[in-house]
C-alpha cells in the first residue's frame, strides 16, 4: 500500500513539472460560482483518483472541504506532499502559486475556494476587535449553538457556526459584507433589524453573499442541526 502510494505522489510529481499552465478560470475540475468585487467562490470536485490540471492561484484564498479526503498537492517547483483534510476543515492559504492536486481516495474530492481578490489591500495584520486584539481565535457559547472563530486573515473573520433548531446567531453591528457557506443541509432565516426578513435554503456546499453593512441574526428555521461557515469582511 505504502510503495503504491509512494509511486502515485511521483507520478503526481513528474506529471507536475511537464505540465501546461492554465488559469484558475480554465480549469475544468472548478466551476465558478460567484464573483464579484470582493471574492471569486469556485465550487470543485474531482473525482476518484483523478487530478486537476497545473493551474494558477493568483490570489490569496479560504477552501472548505466538504467530506473528509486524501490528496497529493504537487505546487510548481517543489515536492509533492500527500495532504488529509477532514469534513468541514477550513483554512487559509496566500496565493501566488501554481500547482496539480490527486485525488487518491475512492470518493470524489469536493470543496469550496473563496478566492479573496483585495489580498494586496488588505494583507497586513488587522484585528478583528480592537478592544481585544488577541482574540483571532475563540469558541462563543450561543443559546443553543456555538460560534467558533478560526482565524482572520486579509481583513476577514472567518468563523464554524452549529445551530439547533430555534437557535439563532447575531452577526456584527455594522459590519460588511458577509458570505455563509453551507457545511450541511440549512434551513435559515435572516433577520435584518427595522427592514426584513429572507430565508435561505442553503444545500451542503452551497454558499450565500450578502453585501450589508447592518446588524442582522441568522436564525435556523430547519428541523435538523445546521452547521456553516462565514466569513465576514472588515
Amino acid at each position: 500500500m505504502e510503495r503504491c502510494i509512494l509511486c502515485l505522489v511521483l507520478t503526481a510529481f513528474i506529471g507536475a513539472q511537464a505540465a501546461p499552465e492554465v488559469e484558475i478560470t480554465a480549469e475544468p475540475h472548478h466551476h465558478l460560482a460567484l464573483a464579484n468585487n470582493q471574492v471569486r467562490i469556485f465550487n470543485i470536485e474531482i473525482a476518484p483518483h483523478s487530478e486537476t490540471l497545473m493551474h494558477w492561484h493568483r490570489h490569496d484564498y479560504i477552501y472548505v472541504s466538504l467530506g473528509a479526503s486524501e490528496v497529493v498537492n504537487a505546487v510548481k517547483g517543489k515536492d509533492p506532499v500527500t495532504v488529509r483534510l477532514q469534513d468541514g476543515q477550513t483554512g487559509f492559504l496566500p496565493g501566488n502559486f501554481a500547482h496539480v492536486a490527486r485525488n487518491l481516495s475512492g470518493q470524489p474530492l469536493r470543496s469550496v475556494n473563496i478566492e479573496l481578490l483585495q489580498d494586496e489591500k488588505l494583507r497586513s495584520p488587522v484585528h478583528w476587535d480592537r478592544a481585544h486584539p488577541e482574540d483571532d481565535r475563540g469558541l462563543e457559547i450561543l443559546h443553543g449553538g456555538t460560534r467558533e472563530t478560526l482565524f482572520v486573515k486579509d481583513g476577514v473573520r472567518v468563523s464554524e457556526i452549529e445551530l439547533e433548531p430555534g437557535a439563532f446567531v447575531p452577526l456584527q453591528h455594522h459590519m460588511g459584507p458577509h458570505l455563509v457557506v453551507a457545511l450541511a443541509a440549512c434551513e435559515l432565516r435572516s433577520d435584518v433589524s427595522g427592514k426584513s426578513k429572507t430565508a435561505i435554503m442553503l444545500k451542503p456546499g452551497e454558499s450565500r453573499w450578502a453585501d450589508r453593512s447592518y446588524a442582522q441574526t441568522l436564525t435556523n428555521t430547519g428541523h435538523h442541526r445546521a452547521k456553516f461557515v462565514t466569513l465576514e469582511f472588515r
